[in-house]
């Protein structure tokens, strides 16, 4: 199928009554390869089956590079049909990269990817509430494929949840909104936890799959894998440099925005280490792109509902100005000084911070500050956000 074409319901998905989710990490693989040992035996018939794999469009290149070897052949072999499909745009609307009973690779990433909402958004993920980032990358794009192409139809959907995550499948049957649907969790069946997934694995392959993720994903460090990430990113310093630009340029933005929550990316390589030195030189030449000058204002309210909880954060970033970092930093002290507004200066890699007003520690409160930093952040704000300033500037708490 051609790589623009927009899903379509109708004849395409007739007589599919499985979807299997595929996220090529070692849980749903496990299942995958288990199961067309004897598909029959797990209640499967191949010919109404779906293998579906939604793209995030950054995921591990060995991750990639062992489904294609491994996995992919047996699907061939039996001509079971896998659909790649990812997200087209911020809107939720799809486009299917492959579908084929003959794939032949897995596609790297689709016209949206969530690496792009990020950088010019200059955030990273948040590790509390829900994980929205899996949400718009995968289970909108997932639902919605499913709705347009099998639509009023019962049908099963295994998800590859292993048996040391009953939780998570509490809350798929919690927050399945179709009724049509019914979810499937056969690891949890079987009592396959992680590391049973893992052994099955090395013993079919011979190769110790890795964990599927994306490479900035702020999860490592409450998984227990920030030593396997951390040498993941020694293995490919060219995505950890893009992961760390990622970062910093956040962190620039918002001192508190880092990717762990307390601890930060860059705070876990060590210059005085041979081993992390690829990685901070990756980095350092992340940093030689244009940069830019920008506007920052805070607003950090209370509940309107609530005044004893925290209200949700509102933000205005405006880009005033693009040019290289010395000079843009210069300049910033400059005027700075001149207006006695405090400046703290990242002498090590570059970053100038003007602080007009500083947050308080409680709510309702706001700050606002001139920063420099990597240019590919976009200007944005919400539509209320001049009348909530107006209404918070002289908070202080």
């Amino acid at each position: 199928m051609n790589a623009s074409a927009h899903v379509a319901a109708g004849p395409g998905f007739e007589g599919v009554d499985l979807v299997i989710n595929w996220g090529l990490g070692v849980d749903s693989t496990a299942y995958v390869v288990k199961m067309l040992e004897d598909p029959a035996a797990h209640g499967v018939d191949l010919a109404r089956t779906l293998v579906m794999h939604q793209l995030t469009g950054d995921e591990w290149p060995a991750t990639r590079a062992h489904a294609e070897e491994f996995v992919l052949p047996l699907l061939r072999e039996r001509r079971v049909r896998l659909v790649q499909v990812a997200r087209a745009s911020r809107a939720l609307e799809i486009v299917v990269m492959d579908d084929s009973r003959q794939p032949e690779r897995i596609i790297e990433r689709g016209p949206w990817a969530l690496w792009g909402e990020y950088e010019a958004g200059g955030t990273v993920p948040q590790q509390g509430g829900i994980r929205l980032c899996s949400l718009h990358a995968k289970g909108e794009v997932g639902d919605a494929l499913i709705a347009r192409g099998i639509g009023f139809r019962p049908f099963r959907q295994v998800m590859g949840f292993n048996a040391d995550e009953v939780g998570r499948k509490r809350r798929d049957e919690a927050a399945s909104k179709n009724p049509l649907r019914q979810g499937v969790y056969p690891l949890i069946d079987w009592g396959w936890g992680r590391d049973r997934c893992e052994a099955f694995l090395y013993e079919r392959f011979g190769v110790r799959w890795e964990k599927s993720y994306c490479s900035f994903c702020c999860f490592p460090v409450s998984m227990g894998a920030m030593a396997d990430h951390l040498d993941r990113m020694r293995a490919h310093p060219d995505i950890a440099g893009r992961v760390l630009r990622l970062e910093y340029t956040s962190v620039s933005l918002n001192p508190q925005a880092k990717l762990f929550g307390r601890r930060s990316l860059l705070e876990q390589f060590d210059p005085g280490q041979a081993a992390d030195r690829s990685v901070l030189a990756a980095f350092e030449e992340e940093l030689t792109c244009p940069w830019a000058l920008y506007h920052v204002r805070r607003i950090l309210p209370v509940s309107k509902a609530d005044p004893t909880r925290r209200g949700r954060a509102l933000r205005s970033v405006e880009r005033v100005d693009v040019g290289r970092a010395a000079a843009l930093g210069l300049r910033l002290r400059a005027v700075s000084e001149r207006h006695g507004v405090p400046v703290e200066v990242d002498e090590r890699y570059g970053r100038v911070h003007a602080w007009m007003r500083r947050r308080g520690a409680g709510r309702p409160t706001v700050e606002e500050l001139l920063v420099t930093a990597p240019f590919h952040v976009r200007s944005k704000q919400v539509p209320h956000f001049e009348r909530e300033w107006a209404a918070h500037r002289g908070s202080r708490s």
